[in-house]
Order: C-alpha cells, then structure tokens, then sequence
C-alpha cells in the first residue's frame, strides 16, 4: 500500500539557526518564497525557537512583522513555529494569561502548526499551550525531545506521548535536536509510537553525526508519516538532511513524497547564494562530528555555543566545554539538551571552565532548575550540588506555573506608551531589557542591525557589531597592507594576546595597557588584586547591584547579579566586611578582572 510521505523545511528557522547563528534576514527570505510556496510542503517552519531573540537582539526586525510578511508571501503553505510548552520563546515559564495571549497573537498573524515541547518533556507544561492552539483552531503536535541516558527508554517516551494523546494534541513530533537517534533506535521507537498510538509521527533529527538520513528512512518503514529536512545549500551538519536527497531517495517508491525536485534545485541554488552573505555567522562545526553521541551537544547549540566563546575570547576552550557538559547535564539529572535546558547546561559548564573551579558561580538558571522551577528533573539531581546551589530554600514539586499569578496587566503597565499593539506587549514580555531596548529604539528611529561584513575579496572591509575590526586595509607610505584579525586571547595579566595575519602571514601580538586604569572596552576600572576587590570571570552585562557603600556584607554573600551569554549569576563577595566603593551601576558592561566592587575586611 502507498503512503505518501510529507515534509517540512526548516530552511526559514531551524536550518539557518543550526548553521548561521539564527541571523538569517527577513530580506534574504522573501525573493525566493514565491518559488517555496509552489512546491507542496505540508509546512515551512519560519518562526519560533531563537528566531524571535535573534530578530529583537541583532537584525533589529520586528519578529511579529516577519511573521505577517512571511504569511502574506506564502498563501499557499502551512506556517509552522517551535514553542516552548510555558517558556513560550524565552527562557523562563510564563503565567498561563501570558502563554494564552501569546498562542493566539501568534495564530492571529499566521501561525498554523504549533511544535510545542517541555524541555524536561514534562507534560505539565505542555497543557495549556495545548489548549490554547485548540482554542485558535489550529494544528497542535506534541512533541518528544528526544535524548539517551539512564533514565530515558522507549516506555517512556511512548507514555510521554500518551499524556499528550490524552491533552488533544493531533500529531507527535520526535525532536531530535542533538542528531542522537540512530537507525534502528528509530525503528523502534517509531514503531512503539505507532502501535500504541493512531496520530501522525514526525521525524525531527539534526544530521550532526551523519545519521540522520538513515535514521528517517527507518522511521519511514517502520511507519512514520512526515520528515523535516533542510534545502541542500542549507543542509546536513549540525542542521538536517537535505530536502532534495530525500525527495531523491524516496522517488518512485511507496512513498514518494511527490515534490518536484527541479523547483527545489532552484530554491537550494538561491539559498547558496545567500548562505555567503552571512559567512562571518557560520559556525566552525559545520561537518560530521560524531562526538556528539557522547557530548549530546545540538546544533543550534553547538553554533551558538562556538560563535559565543569566540566573543569571550575563548574560543580555544571550546573542547573543555564539550567535555564538560555531560558531567553538568548528570548533575542536573539528564535534562534534553533543548532550549532552555541546553543554554542552562551549556553555560554553566561554561562557567565551570573558564572559572577553573567547577560551580564556582553557580547560574541563577541553574539554582531555579534545581528548586524545581523548570519542572521534574528526568532523574535524580546531584544533592550536594542543590543544597549548595538553593541553600534551605524549598524545592517545589508542583507544575511552576501553578504557582505564578497572571501577569498581562502588570507586562502592559510596566512597558507603558512603547507598546503599540498587544504584540508589542508579548515582544516585551519574552525579553524584558533587550524587548524595552527595541521597542525604544523603533520609537526614536535608531533602530541598527548589526553590520554584516563582506566576503572576502568582495567590498571593502567593515567592522562587526561590536566594533571591533576583524580585517582591514592599512596604507603605510603609500604601501597597502591586508590585517585580519583571527583570533583574540583571554586577558591575564593585564595583557591579551591577538592572533592576525599580515598579508596571510600569520602573527601574534600582545597589548598590554600603559596603566592600570586602562581595561577592555575603555573601562577606567583597575584590575583586581586582593580579596575584597569583587570581580567576574566572564564578560557581561550589569543585570542588578544589590549593596551600596557602607554595607555590611558577608563571605559568599550576592553583591551583583550579572548576565552573560543569556544567563544570570550572582557574584559573591569573597570575604566578609564593608563596601568601601561600588564601581558599577545597572546597565554597565563588564569584563573579567576588574574591580566592581571593594570590600574591606
């Protein structure tokens, strides 16, 4: 018996997401949509995961206005997102108003398919996302964020998504982000699925390590119904297989997917092309890395993770990271590593690296996963690590969001005249300060993306968003000379250390500052060097100052709250004593090494 196979692309999110660091521009999609919309997709998921931080945070578009030019420029195609269950798209849970509001906006402007997952694939927190999708009318698929440990078997991936069978859902996705299924580990789960349960299965798998057009060609004859690949030029890696294979493979069989594979040539032949345009995003882990089986990294992670470190200057540790994240995934009880429990894992063993102590600063992320505030850990969580993580606080073991009051009324207070619509409302609701910072920024028509620098050979060269030239033409009496910039070390000392070439020889040199007043970035701050000089281990952003001068504070006592690479950490004084000058104010911009605050004992 034929059955057709249907499919989605993720070239318009997830694919770009995996490869180019989510900054693919809504200018770069619509000229080729009229020629996507012809080819018979049963959807193109366009919105959700981070493409909602990234257009607020970096390209300076407004996200709901993508969504409304991307429905307007395919009439013809289902419009799929990927929400977060109660995180939504940002990195907290959210009241039940807001996820109600929120949903309907998002069906409102052209949202068909909702993917919603629980990034610890608890089903508590799918149930009102659920509802709400059926309240617009629309496709509600539960989701499996899959992942291997212990603690997770075919029984109860099939009693997840018999939890969500029984909240409505119409069909189940199994989301392997990190590219961990295998072959016949597919098979068989697909065909627990099916025997089990009479709902659509979608195969979601990332082609990290090289498996993943296997493992949908067994899902597919073990009874799945749909696959989600990625246009070739835009294909395999850390993001998914390719469109055109696939179609390719399955021609002329039992479940020939019917697409026209001429047309999709034309779409892979645009989108090589545009991929160039955004070579500064690309990630450094774009081929087959079977390490993955054992690091569990996915590759929107895996790019972002890399393109982050490489802002820190520490791109060189980026296999001590790798290392270090299975150790504080086991930890925290092997969550998935899915968004947010992958940048809550990630950047802790962030910390724990470039610290060189493991939790010496523990993520506020973390400390609220551990009391429970992102839902049941999948296992059993490391006890010593939670008490000193949450100290005698109670750990809660009730849905989260039972325990938060509706927050819309207060949200459309807080951001007052700058939301202009109910969707300005949410924008700000997902992202407080960078959301504020937008909404602003439209306001007064100073709304920049960042600069995206030119090919090589290709313009004159620019500078990148954080105004810091990567490559660039000197004149020295009347010689030209090319500089790029390849790489900038760690500061220690007082000195960092840059890597460039000069003319494609390569060199290093060492800047060290003539004072000690002289830091990164302009900073008049000088450099830590007793104990109560209270100071941070990575870049970042001053969230909160919680002492003033004159302060009595205690050893291991908050002082600061900062964030860095989307988390929030407190920074503890080392010793105990009085705060004799603070440094710093809300907003700052900080770097690792100097004095934010002086303590004398």
């Amino acid at each position: 018996m034929s059955k057709r196979i249907t499919v989605t692309d993720t070239i318009l999110r997830d694919a770009h997401q995996s490869l180019l660091a989510t900054r693919l521009r809504t200018e770069d999609m619509l000229p080729i949509c009229d020629k996507l919309d012809q080819v018979g997709y049963w959807s193109l998921e366009v919105w959700g995961g981070a493409t909602f931080d990234a257009c607020v945070r970096f390209l300076k578009e407004d996200p709901w206005e993508r969504l409304r030019t991307l429905r307007k420029a395919l009439p013809n195609t289902r419009l799929q997102m990927l929400l977060r269950g109660q995180n939504l798209l940002g990195y907290r849970h959210y009241s039940d108003d807001v996820v109600r509001a929120f949903v309907a906006k998002a069906a409102e402007n052209g949202i068909d398919v909702f993917r919603i997952f629980d990034a610890m694939n608890d089903v508590r927190n799918l149930k009102v996302a659920i509802e709400a999708v059926k309240a617009a009318g629309k496709h509600a698929q539960g989701t499996i964020a899959y992942t291997t440990s212990p603690v997770h078997t075919v029984e109860t991936f099939v009693q997840q998504a018999k939890d969500m069978a029984a909240m409505g859902i119409d069909s189940i996705a199994i989301k392997d982000m990190a590219g961990l299924l295998t072959p016949f580990a597919t098979g068989d789960l697909v065909k627990a699925l099916k025997a089990e349960l009479d709902l659509p299965v979608f195969i979601h798998s990332h082609d990290t390590a090289g498996l993943a057009a296997m493992c949908q060609l067994k899902a597919i004859e073990n009874g799945a119904d749909h696959i989600d690949t990625a246009i070739s030029s835009m294909a395999w890696g850390t993001s998914h297989p390719g469109t055109e294979s696939m179609v390719a493979a399955l021609k002329g069989t039992q479940f020939d997917t019917g697409l026209d594979l001429e047309l999709l040539q034309e779409v892979g032949m645009y989108f090589h092309a545009v991929r160039k345009k955004y070579h500064q995003f690309e990630s450094d882990f774009t081929g087959v890395d079977t390490r993955v089986q054992v690091n569990q990294v996915p590759g929107g992670m895996m790019s972002n993770l890399a393109n982050q470190l490489k802002e820190q200057g520490a791109l060189d540790r980026i296999q001590d990271v790798f290392a270090e994240i299975p150790r504080v995934r086991e930890d925290l009880g092997f969550p998935p590593l899915v968004t947010p429990t992958s940048q809550i894992v990630g950047t802790q063993a962030v910390f724990n690296v470039l610290a060189g102590e493991r939790y010496k600063t523990i993520t506020n992320e973390v400390k609220l996963y551990l009391q429970g505030r992102y839902g049941q850990a999948p296992g059993a969580v490391n006890e010593k690590l939670r008490r000193q993580a949450i100290g005698g606080e109670e750990v809660i073991d009730v849905r989260p969001a039972d325990l938060l009051k509706p927050e819309m009324d207060r949200l459309r207070g807080e951001v007052g005249a700058l939301a202009k619509s109910e969707e300005d409302v949410l924008t700000f609701a997902m992202f407080p300060d960078i959301g504020r910072k937008f909404l602003e920024e439209r306001e007064a028509g100073t709304l920049k993306p960042e600069q995206l620098l030119p090919a090589p050979g290709e313009g004159a060269p620019a500078a990148s968003s954080e105004g810091v030239p990567t490559e660039f033409i000197i004149d020295v009496h009347g010689e030209s000379y090319r500089v790029d910039i390849t790489g900038v070390g760690v500061k220690g000392d007082g000195k960092r250390h840059f890597y460039l070439s000069l003319d494609g020889m390569p060199e290093e040199v060492v800047f060290e500052p003539l004072n000690a007043f002289v830091g990164d970035g302009g900073s008049k701050r000088k450099q830590a060097s007793e104990p109560g000089h209270v100071t941070t281990s990575m870049p970042g952003n001053v969230v909160d100052v919680l002492v003033k001068v004159g302060d009595t504070v205690k050893a291991g006592q908050a002082v600061l709250v900062s964030e860095a690479m989307k988390m929030e950490s407190e920074i503890q004084a080392a010793i105990a004593g009085t705060v004799k000058a603070v440094n710093v104010a809300k907003g700052d911009r900080v770097n690792p090494g100097e004095i934010l605050i002086e303590i004398e004992a």
